[in-house]
Parts: C-alpha cells; sequence; structure tokens
C-alpha cells in the first residue's frame, strides 16, 4: 500500500503547482514531538515542490487551534484524544467518524493516523518507583508526600490532572512547570513525578518508569495532521503519504535523537522521511544560526518599534488632553495601571479571541503595556511645572496652545523622553514572549530552547534580548544628551 501512494504521488503533476504564490503554512506546538512532526510535514512538502513556511511554537492547543480556525496556518500536527476532549469539549468515546463530524462545522478535518499513539501518562523516577512500590496509577494514592510538577496545559485541560485526580482519588500537591523541564527536575530531586507522553525521548535518557493507567483514565492520542478543509486537494494527498509509517518505539526513537543526541529537528525529520523512502534528499531550506538570528532580531524590533510609537501618539497625545484636570488624569493613569497589572502572558492569551494569533495580537499587547511609563510620565512632567512659568507665559500674552508649544512642552520633555526610554525596554523584554502565540521574534529560540531541553537555543534569544536592552538604553542616553539642554538634565 505504501509503494502504491508512493507511486501515485510521483504521477501527481499538479503537486508541482500547489498555491504556487501562496505558502502552506505548518505549524506546530511547543514541545518535542510536535516540532519533529510538523517539520516532516513540511519538509514533505517542499520536496513535492509545494511552497511551505514555517510557524512553530504556539503555546498550546488553544492557541494552534485557534490559529488554524483564523486561517493563520494550514495545518498542525494534533491528537485524536486532544482532539475530542479539548477542541471538540466531547467525551473519549469519540471515534475518528464523531471527530470529522464535529469538526466539519469549524471547517477542519484530520488526515489520516501516522501510526502511534502517542498517550498521556504519569513518570516516577525508577528509585522511587521501587522504594514506594508504585506500579499503578492508583498507587499514588498512599503517597500524599510525592511532589507533583505537572505541565500547565496538563494541569488545567479536561483530560489532564483535574480529571485524574477525581477518577483516581489522588490529592497531591502539584506545581506548574515547563514540560521541557519536568524531566531535569525529576533528576535534581525537584519534583516526584510528572506527565509524560508514551513516546518521550527522556524517558530512557532520565530512567523513568510510567505507571499502568489501571483505571483506563487517559483515550487514544492518535497523531493525525490537523488540516482546514480548503487546503489544496494535492497537498492532503502529500500529507497523507505519511500515514501508519511512525511506531511509538519509532517515534520515540526520533525524539531522543533531538532531545538526547541533539541532532536538529530538520536533520532528524529528513532521515525518517529519507529512510521511509518519501524523500530523496533533504531540502536545502535550513537556516544559519545568524541568519535565524538576523530574522528574529529583525521581527523583534519591527513588533517593538511600531507598538512603541503607536504608544508614543496615544499616550503623549491622552496627556495633553487629561493633564488639565486632576479627575480625568487620575481616571486615565488608573486604568492603564490596571492593564500593566495583568500577566504579559495572559494579555497576550486574551488577545487570542480578539485578534487570532500572529504579529498584530503582539502588538497591541506591547502598545497596552507601554502606555502607562509614557502616561505617567507625561501627566507628572505637566502638571508639577511651577506656576511661576505659567504666569509669565500669560503675562506676555500667548495663548495656551503657545503656551504648551513654547514653555510647557519643552519644560516636560525630559520626563516625557524618559517615558519613553523605560517603555522602550520593558517593550524589549515582553516581546519575548510574543513567540507563544506565534508572532516570532527573539523569543523563539527561547521558546524553542525550552521545549527541547537546549540552553544554547535559549542563549540564542535571551543574549540578544538582553543587548538590544542594553543598546536602547545606551541610544536615549545619547538622545538625551543631544536634545536636552545641559541645565535640564543636571536638574533632572
Amino acid at each position: 500500500m505504501k509503494k502504491l501512494l508512493s507511486a501515485v504521488l510521483a504521477c501527481i503533476p499538479f503537486a508541482q503547482a500547489i498555491a504556487a504564490d501562496t505558502p502552506v503554512i505548518i505549524g506546530s506546538k511547543n514541545f518535542t514531538e510536535s516540532y519533529l512532526l510538523a517539520e516532516m510535514m513540511a519538509q514533505l512538502l517542499e520536496t513535492r515542490g509545494v511552497l511551505v513556511r514555517r510557524q512553530f511554537g504556539f503555546g498550546g492547543t488553544k492557541v494552534s487551534f485557534q490559529a488554524l480556525v483564523n486561517g493563520e496556518i494550514d495545518a498542525y500536527p494534533e491528537y485524536t484524544g486532544t482532539i475530542a476532549l479539548v477542541i471538540l469539549d466531547g467525551d473519549s468515546d469519540m471515534n475518528s467518524v464523531d471527530i470529522r463530524a464535529g469538526l466539519e462545522p469549524m471547517g477542519l478535518e484530520i488526515l489520516a493516523p501516522l501510526g502511534f499513539n502517542n498517550t498521556y501518562a504519569v513518570a516516577v523516577a525508577a528509585d522511587i518507583a521501587e522504594t514506594r512500590r508504585l506500579e499503578k496509577i492508583s498507587d499514588l494514592a498512599l503517597h500524599t508526600d510525592l511532589r507533583a510538577g505537572f505541565s500547565h496545559e496538563f494541569r488545567g485541560r479536561p483530560d489532564g490532572w483535574p480529571g485524574l485526580a477525581e477518577s483516581y482519588g489522588l490529592s497531591l500537591n502539584t506545581s506548574g512547570i515547563e514540560h521541557g523541564l519536568a524531566y531535569q527536575a525529576i533528576a535534581e530531586r525537584k519534583i516526584d513525578l510528572t506527565d509524560a507522553y508514551s513516546t518521550d525521548g527522556e524517558l530512557n535518557r532520565y530512567d523513568l518508569v510510567l505507571l499502568d493507567d489501571n483505571k483506563n483514565y487517559f483515550p487514544s492520542y492518535l497523531a493525525v495532521p490537523l488540516v482546514r478543509r480548503q487546503l489544496d486537494l494535492g497537498a492532503k494527498i502529500i500529507l497523507n503519504s505519511m500515514a501508519g509509517r511512525l511506531t511509538n518505539v519509532r517515534m520515540r526513537e526520533l525524539n531522543a535523537a533531538v532531545v538526547i543526541d541533539k541532532l536538529s529537528i530538520a536533520a532528524v525529520a529528513a532521515g525518517f522521511l529519507q529512510s521511509e523512502g518519501l524523500i530523496d534528499k533533504r531540502p536545502g531550506t535550513d537556516e544559519g544560526m545568524w541568519t535565524q538570528l538576523r530574522r528574529n532580531t529583525l521581527r523583534h524590533l519591527q513588533l517593538t518599534i511600531i507598538a512603541l510609537t503607536m504608544a508614543c501618539v496615544a499616550g503623549t497625545g491622552l496627556a495633553l488632553s487629561v493633564y488639565r484636570s486632576g479627575r480625568a488624569s487620575g481616571l486615565v493613569l488608573y486604568l492603564a495601571g490596571l492593564i500593566q497589572t495583568v500577566p504579559s502572558i495572559a494579555l497576550l492569551a486574551l488577545m487570542i479571541p480578539l485578534l487570532g494569533v500572529g504579529v498584530l495580537p503582539a502588538i497591541v499587547a506591547l502598545f497596552l503595556y507601554s502606555l502607562l511609563p509614557i502616561l505617567r510620565n507625561a501627566i507628572t512632567a505637566l502638571t508639577t511645572i511651577d506656576p511661576v512659568y505659567r504666569q509669565v507665559a500669560e503675562a506676555m500674552g500667548l495663548t495656551r496652545r503657545q503656551q504648551l508649544r513654547h514653555v510647557l512642552m519643552p519644560l516636560a520633555y525630559p520626563h516625557i523622553l524618559a517615558g519613553i526610554r523605560t517603555a522602550a525596554v520593558i517593550s524589549i523584554g515582553t516581546a519575548t514572549l510574543a513567540a507563544f502565540i506565534g508572532a516570532g521574534g527573539l523569543g523563539e529560540p527561547i521558546v524553542t530552547g525550552l521545549a527541547l531541553n537546549n540552553t544554547g537555543l535559549i542563549l540564542q534569544g535571551a543574549i540578544p534580548a538582553a543587548l538590544l536592552a542594553v543598546a536602547t538604553e545606551i541610544a536615549f542616553s545619547g538622545l538625551e544628551w543631544r536634545m536636552i539642554p545641559r541645565h535640564m538634565r543636571q536638574s533632572q
């Protein structure tokens, strides 16, 4: 059957001309296996002449799914259990027919399963399992002192910890941890157990034991490409050629090659596709580190500069509109302060239902975060100017507009510039989180590094972001030196 599919693909002339000018956008979640499967899908399409754009590292199921619904990506790897319980709010008894029926009104569909079942599991260090005689999940009910560190998504999803605890009658103390860091935390004895995927490559590396799901709580999680129904038929046929080629053992080996052997995701994906005869050679589309760094830095600057410019215009304009009224100024600052109290990752998440994912919601969130320092400094500067200057300006016969232009603004300028400076630094730091909603930037290697437990990748994003903040501070210092008179700098 596999040979027949390959032969059919080789004879499809339109596979070379799918949306020649419009790329097929492949997405992924932010864990190793999702990156790998998405890269396989991307490379397979590229070798058939399809233009592909990668948008990897979305922060969880809801974000990835929303991106697909909004048409911001065309396909990403998902799991039947997750679709049934998280996306469709169904139950574990839903089969592929039910899932397809549930997805149809959304304009989505699943392609043929890839062959393996990556079910959830509970992983415990082997020595703890032996000492405590832990074999089944139900055994945990007798060991309430164990420290559980679960991934953030697992702690909140219906087929995760809440349902598991209720089903097994568990009352463990739990904490949230990034999935890619949980195994290391077990090795360092920071936690005792965590949620795992049955195909994780780290299971052997860290000598972990998977507890038996003796109540069959977890449903089947068959890996499938989840795609938009509008995706070209030729692209769907190409992606379906991966059907049934991956076993649990093979997927675990591929994951291990990335997280243990430190091979690149692109190389591991290409090796698998070549071994299956799906591609002849690896596509020559890999970016080098410096190319990636340049691309991520430019996107980071784009996000920051656009958001900061909008905040400067809106913040200064709003300050000029309300500074004469103490009540209006207080209200505006209070509202801006409320926005600032919302955690940045939460604000980005709140943008998704309104604006989807990608660059636009990231810019809006950064704009909102930049408003408070600009507003506060501008209003404070304008309202604390010595009244003598206003009286002199009025005695000279200056109109209100002239007073503002020739007296008040020059006096307030140093403080306004200081507010913009603070907002710029905040924006640069916060923009690293935009990668969780597919906006790219210097947060992209950080997110990938966290998923793969790769310190080098984390530093590839963290160091340039820090240097960018330092460069911004230096640039604003130079700007103040050139534009603010010496006596005003000294007083400031």
